[in-house]
């Protein structure tokens, strides 16, 4: 494992030369030391056997952050057994629906505390003219969005972080203001609007809010209640969200594992789920949980914003396998541009009309250009590719 712009890089090897990559979310470089604790478990195993190895490193994940070092290293091991076998690994997970995937962006709110319905539809029309063409946006607003601690009196709260809190009629109002704005500023009704909300609310406020968005039709409202880092679940909270609105509900980032969406789903608790791939378990583990969705009518929408280029590559393979109730998954725009030098296989452009193509290529399509990559590794880490 190395830290390459700041987002951990796992690098697993065979015995017959067969490389495979993984990697967990840019904002995760603590990671490196639990993901080599795993490598014990992991040499004089058949890479190739997928389940059989994960079997064995599994139980020692956890909700994010801690699922993302053994979320990586499955889709390492899936890069190495495609490559083994001479085959995109959309090929292994049942083969393609789809030639292209649809994507999404995501963008923060405006952090300024006067920032006021003028500033957010100049911003809608910035989004809409971004190059790649998206055609679903999803933007972060309330807690997500960092209101509740820059906009005066958008709470209740008064403890120092904020995070959590009852909602003020002026946060609520000032919320669905900038909401408006936003859809006045992308003017096209082709272009889908999903919002990225906590979590943070209580959950009559949450109840309050969506109806407050209903004229809106949003894609989604993300994580409103649990989310991002909240090691839980309270799937009884989303299921009266969910039925108390028109607006579909979304969460799941954080969950780790098929299991722990279970309730969510039996229950009709959301109508989309978003796992992250380096946080659920990986590609198998999202496969299932999108499959079992799709026969409860839930809706799925990956999440990935940290997630890499070798993210990107893993989501579009394994999103062009799943069933019909795929919407698109959160592309990772590469931060730095550094990225686009480093490795070989990115589709160029990156993102076309909001979809990327699928790649034919072994295993999951992408390949570091090894002698332009090592100068961004630390020194510690100089050995990485030997």
């Amino acid at each position: 494992c190395a830290i390459i712009g700041k987002s951990p890089v796992i690098r697993i090897t065979t015995d017959q030369g067969i490389e495979g990559y993984g990697q967990a979310e840019t904002a995760k470089p603590y990671l490196k030391p639990f993901v080599l604790f795993f490598k014990d478990y992991l040499i004089g195993e058949d890479p190739t056997n997928v389940e059989r190895v994960m079997m064995k490193i599994r139980r020692m994940g956890g909700f994010k952050p801690w699922g993302s070092a053994v979320s990586a290293i499955e889709i390492a091991l899936w890069d190495i057994a495609g490559k083994a076998a001479g085959l995109p690994v959309y090929k292994l997970l049942g083969g393609k629906i789809r030639d292209k995937v649809r994507c999404y962006n995501t963008n923060y709110s405006l952090k300024k505390a006067d920032a006021g319905p003028k500033d957010y539809i100049e911003y809608g029309a910035k989004l809409k003219a971004q190059k790649y063409g998206f055609t679903i946006f999803k933007v972060a607003v309330g807690f997500h969005g960092g209101m509740s601690r820059i906009v005066p009196n958008f709470t209740y709260g008064t403890t120092d972080r904020n995070f959590r809190g009852p909602l003020t009629e002026y946060g609520l109002k000032y919320m669905a203001e900038c909401v408006a704005a936003l859809k006045e500023g992308i003017g096209d009704d082709r272009i889908g609007l999903a919002l990225d909300m906590g979590p943070g609310f209580m959950l009559s406020d949450a109840i309050r809010t969506a109806k407050a968005m209903e004229p809106f039709n949003l894609m989604w409202m993300e994580d409103m209640l649990t989310g991002d880092y909240t090691p839980y679940i309270l799937a009884d909270d989303y299921v009266e969200l969910t039925r108390s609105t028109t607006v579909p509900i979304h969460t799941g980032e954080q969950n780790y594992l098929r299991q722990n969406f279970r309730e969510l789903i039996e229950r009709h608790a959301v109508r989309v789920l978003g796992p992250d791939i380096e946080d659920v378990g990986g590609l198998a583990e999202l496969k299932w949980i999108a499959e079992f969705a799709d026969l409860h009518s839930i809706q799925i929408a990956p999440h990935g914003i940290f997630g890499g280029v070798i993210g990107n590559a893993a989501q579009a393979q394994v999103a062009s396998t799943l069933p019909e109730n795929f919407i698109a998954f959160e592309c990772c725009l590469p931060n730095p541009e550094w990225w686009f030098e480093i490795v070989d296989g990115i589709p160029d452009p990156l993102v076309k009309d909001g979809f990327m193509e699928i790649s034919d290529r072994p295993g999951l399509g992408v390949e570091f250009n090894k002698k332009a990559a090592r100068q961004y590794l630390e020194e510690e880490d100089k050995k990485f590719f030997d």
